[in-house]
């Protein structure tokens, strides 16, 4: 009997042809909410997800053919890895596809906050031309503050590098960066000497949110926050606080606490530029992606 994988968010096409080539039966449901998938999962053997899709306990309770979930990106917050260790299923993402990908959204975001550029377009689009009112400022010779300097986080920063920009950076796993120019500090150190911020962390359920009130009193009075990696990581009530109080100048936002975001006061903030999580969104980066996640359901379905 054919080997079914069950495909609940958008992968590339290629993908889909490399399971089928591998004598799989693959369907793809995307937007199915849990009820839905509960009732379904227990004839396949692999599911695969993006960061739409929650797998939940309910779900894996329900997955009694279940060998393989396959998340494709880097994080595995959508996922209960505890409740699928205890059934057997062995868990899988794509650590290292999207990590250019990301980087360069994390760049950009970067640049868009530093020459006012969304602001300037929307205003422009309006009828005004308010060339001395977004007077912009250089990122070579700032300082740029990196919180995890994992793949993303090392991609990003030499990318920083490039164009000028001091880094600094925190990460709890790393004493001494293989790369000598990213100099590794405390937590608290990074964020006193940071001009722009940039997160490139998980988030853990347990510790909650990584910025609250009491980190952004510790931060560089007009600093520019930058978050492409977890909604939850930052506390949205607190980054408003910051941001009416001077204390962040700008955030650029791709990841929300709840995505689709309900937060339309941050969202409309004129200093806040607010992208719908496309951080893994480029042809490249979903090509990528999509061909590591289906090559690896193939090979754990072939040899478990």
């Amino acid at each position: 009997m054919s080997q079914k994988v069950l495909v609940c968010d958008s992968v590339a096409k290629d993908a889909i042809k490399i399971m089928e080539d591998a004598g799989f039966t693959v369907e793809v449901k995307t937007g199915l909410p849990e009820d839905e998938i509960v009732k379904i999962i227990g004839s396949y053997n692999a599911m695969i997800v993006r960061s739409a899709t929650k797998v939940t306990p309910k779900i894996i309770e329900a997955a009694t053919n279940l060998r393989v979930i396959a998340r494709g990106g880097v994080g595995l917050d959508n996922v209960d890895c505890k409740a699928a260790g205890a059934k057997g299923i062995t868990v899988v993402n794509t650590p290292s596809a999207s990590t250019n990908t990301v980087a360069e959204i994390a760049i950009a975001m970067i640049f868009a906050a530093a020459r006012y550029i969304p602001q300037a377009d929307a205003a422009l689009k309006a009828g005004r031309w308010e060339k001395k009112k977004f007077e912009g400022t250089e990122v070579a010779g700032k300082t740029l503050g990196i919180i995890g300097a994992g793949r993303i986080g090392t991609s990003t920063a030499e990318k920083a590098m490039a164009l000028g920009m001091r880094v600094v950076a925190f990460d709890p796993m790393i004493g001494l960066h293989p790369n000598p120019a990213i100099r590794m500090a405390s937590f608290d150190d990074v964020l006193a000497q940071a001009d722009y911020l940039s997160l490139h962390v998980p988030y853990d359920k347990s510790k909650g949110a990584l910025l609250g009130s009491a980190e952004f009193a510790k931060v560089k009075k007009g600093m520019v926050l930058i978050n492409a990696s977890r909604g939850k990581v930052v506390s949205e009530t607190a980054l408003m606080e910051a941001i009416r109080n001077g204390t962040v100048s700008q955030a650029a936002i791709d990841v929300w606490e709840q995505e689709p975001t309900e937060n339309k006061e941050l969202a409309q903030m004129e200093q806040v530029i607010a992208l719908p999580h496309l951080g893994a969104s480029t042809k490249e980066g979903q090509q990528r992606v999509g061909i590591e996640v289906a090559l690896k359901v193939v090979e754990l379905l072939k040899n478990k």
